[in-house]
């Protein structure tokens, strides 16, 4: 910290000085100067804390007592810890024991917790103590106590507070930021000029440029890991509905599955005798999609099968007894002839019925359409569907 001179436009530097220089102690000054004035801990104008008790030792069969508890605008409680000159090495491990502790706090406890409190405060006045409930609700800006979340799972917060830290202390902190424990660490450093005394207290881990792009990435992560999950699970029900599809189709007079094997996937293919042709079955999680699926490196092959089917379009629907859905998909990977059938897929109460229809749908539709194919076959070897291609692009 430096003293700026406007006279002599120069500055000059105000001293350093430990806390037991001065005279302090970690609990008689450090830690009432930060419950009188907690928003020394906080960056921003969102970040607002509410101490709600200071040396709280509520916890069963232990002597333990955490420095501050506090609140923050979204309920979060918030374990402050303080060490003075020197942060020590198991000032994380405390910590982390107090905030194991306060996990189980419950919104009544926690209200009783802060009346205690302001009982506290109190003391020696005439008048009687606010309302703990009130207050917390004010500060919250929420209308009744029913209504809010406190202290929700795994939302505790940790600050830590000293001049000095130790490697040891840093680094644990770092790393347990990346399990989405949101730990800060704010060094408080006193300094004397004269008889005035200054103290600077300056957020170091994270760097308040940072912590936005620290909270963005946890939280992107979590995304990422649920995401993840959610397609983890997705794949075993896709897995198990395929097993039983298979199983059932071998049972039955439709060949298709005959060699087909159960995979993760959200498709199952079955052939039918031409390259880049299949009879697949889609399984979403609203819907079931049986189709014939024009999947040829050639998409001009694709789209020459599509249109020669297409000009039996009324009689297929006619034998299958439904209109289909005709996606030509010019110049694309892709094209395809479908029905989509909207169920709750992952409701395996309902698989029974959904085999069933998917069988009886699927062996009309290779009934139907295997005789037109047939039919291709020949004259699919005698196309060159490369100058076919260019006769296509070129308007020939």
């Amino acid at each position: 910290m430096y003293r700026i001179d406007r006279v002599s436009n120069r500055i000059t530097p105000v001293l350093a000085k430990s806390f037991s220089d001065l005279g302090f102690s970690e609990r008689k000054h450090l830690q009432e100067w930060l419950a009188f004035h907690p928003q020394a801990l906080t960056t921003g104008e969102d970040d607002e804390l509410l101490i709600i008790q200071k040396e709280f030792d509520g916890f069963d069969e232990t002597r333990e007592r955490l420095d501050l508890l506090a609140i923050d605008k979204e309920g979060n409680l918030v374990i402050i810890e303080n060490k003075l000159d020197d942060s020590g090495r198991d000032v994380t491990w405390q910590a982390l024991k107090y905030a194991s502790y306060c996990a189980s706090l419950s919104k009544i406890q926690i209200v009783e917790i802060y009346q205690r409190y302001l009982n506290q405060l109190s003391l020696g006045s005439s008048g009687d103590s606010p309302n703990a409930e009130v207050e917390l609700l004010n500060f919250l800006q929420a209308d009744d106590i029913d209504s809010i979340q406190i202290n929700t799972l795994q939302s505790q917060r940790i600050i830590f507070v000293a001049a000095k830290y130790r490697k040891e202390v840093t680094s644990t902190v770092l790393w347990l930021s990346q399990f989405g424990i949101r730990c800060q660490c704010f060094k408080v450093t006193p300094y004397k000029e004269g008889d005035e005394l200054f103290m600077s207290v300056d957020q170091i881990i994270p760097t308040p440029e940072a912590s936005d792009f620290m909270i963005g990435m946890l939280a992107k992560e979590a995304e990422e890991k649920e995401t993840s999950s959610t397609k983890k699970k997705r794949e075993v029900i896709c897995y198990q509905f395929w097993e039983l599809l298979i199983e059932a189709f071998q049972k039955s007079d439709c060949s298709l599955h005959d060699s087909s094997a159960p995979n993760a996937n959200m498709w199952l293919p079955g052939p039918s005798g031409i390259p880049g042709v299949s009879y697949s079955t889609v399984f979403a999680k609203s819907w079931v999609r049986v189709e014939i699926y024009l999947a040829h490196w050639k998409p001009q092959r694709n789209n020459y099968i599509f249109n020669a089917l297409e000009l039996h379009r009324l009689d297929i629907e006619s034998k299958v007894g439904c209109s289909l859905k005709w996606d030509e998909l010019p110049k694309k990977k892709a094209s395809r002839i479908s029905y989509t059938y909207p169920t709750n897929s992952e409701d395996k109460s309902h698989w029974p019925d959904l085999i069933s229809w998917i069988i009886d749908f699927m062996s009309k539709l290779e009934a139907v359409v295997q005789p037109h194919l047939e039919k291709l076959k020949p004259k699919l070897k005698n196309i060159d569907f490369d100058v076919y291609i260019e006769d296509a692009e070129s308007g020939v």
